[in-house]
């Protein structure tokens, strides 16, 4: 992903395009916990006090499990997939026609209370709003940076409720799948229900065929770009949890340089389109968010002479998956599927 994360400004700029009021008041209502009438918490947990300690290594505690969830958008579609509704959700959720965001996942957004769009964007207000039990969201540095939480506001945001931080920083792609489904139990989910076992056993299946796939096709090259206006970035295979994992597995990705990647803190390398022909590849994967201009709107004419493009081998990537079982067992079967059917370009 996808592509930039909020340490490096160079990240940042790909997704780039007040102060709250009554704060105090917001405080005293989120310190009171919400139970239905038989002393069970709404999500589904049994009386009594609730903690996740989240990979920042810090430990999120109420008096019971939370009721009132405000998340990134894509942890929220995550979190849905396991039967756990959010009241408030920031980060990309509508498009500008207003349909669902390719974050947003099944969930229904006209339903929701969106307290930021974009990059930058958090209502404190609206937030503060909803009186919050918690706040979730993923990380993309080894510093507990919660993404899509602004840092100008972040002191006045975090005051409000508990956070939770799960990692999507230098490590596969499995953690973060992991980890959401503890919180997802935590929160009072059935993780043993016959769609979650049937969505984990989907996953395992496709990324056992992803193995066998790449390494019949091992001579296949997949590069992985993203496209703005004037660069297009050609990520490497580390720090990205769905590259690391591909890589695991046996995908032959293309790799730019180490000294490439330092101007993006080792996420990817820059290209101007004139060098966009720089690394061969059979199968191009391109960064699918609404941030990232996508291939059918790119009119570069380096891009249109690329072997891939001209072959019609060019795929989506999912460069911030939705960490359910259930939505990411169909990334690993269309790559599969892509890398099997590809033809090797000259």
């Amino acid at each position: 992903m996808r592509q930039v994360r909020l340490p490096q400004p160079s990240r940042r700029g790909i997704l780039a395009a007040g102060g709250a009021l009554g704060l105090t008041a917001a405080l005293a209502a989120c310190g009171t916990e919400k139970k239905d009438g038989s002393g069970k918490t709404e999500g589904g947990g049994e009386t009594g006090p609730w903690s996740f300690k989240d990979d920042r290594g810090q430990t999120a505690k109420r008096d019971a499990a939370p009721k009132n969830i405000v998340a990134f958008t894509g942890v929220a579609a995550a979190l849905f997939d396991y039967g756990i509704e959010v009241k408030g959700v920031f980060g990309p959720t509508t498009t500008k026609d207003g349909k669902a965001d390719v974050q947003a996942g099944d969930m229904d957004v006209s339903k929701l209370t969106v307290i930021g769009n974009a990059w930058g964007q958090f209502n404190i207000e609206k937030y503060a709003g909803l009186a919050p039990d918690v706040l979730i969201s993923t990380m993309f540095d080894d510093k507990g940076t919660l993404w899509y939480v602004p840092e100008e506001s972040k002191d006045k945001i975090l005051k409000l409720a508990p956070s939770v931080g799960i990692s999507v920083y230098d490590r596969q792609l499995t953690h973060p799948l992991q980890r959401i489904q503890a919180l997802a139990e935590s929160l009072g989910a059935d993780v043993k229900a016959d769609k979650v076992v049937k969505a984990k056993k989907r996953f395992e299946d496709a990324s056992e065929r992803l193995r066998k796939v790449a390494k019949a096709h091992k001579d296949i090259k997949v590069l992985v770009g993203s496209a703005s206006q004037d660069l297009f970035y050609v990520s490497g295979s580390n720090l990205s949890v769905d590259l690391e994992y591909f890589k695991a597995l046996g995908v032959n990705l293309v790799e730019p340089s180490e000294q490439a990647k330092k101007e993006s803190g080792g996420w990817f390398e820059n290209l101007s389109w004139e060098n966009v022909d720089k690394y061969r590849a059979d199968i191009i994967m391109m960064d699918n968010r609404t941030s990232a201009i996508q291939p059918a709107d790119i009119s570069k004419p380096t891009w249109k002479k690329l072997p891939a493009v001209k072959a019609g081998q060019v795929i989506p990537r999912i460069a911030e998956p939705i960490f359910s079982y259930d939505k990411c067992a169909p990334i690993l079967e269309d790559l599969a599927d892509a890398i099997e059917k590809a033809k090797k370009l000259k």
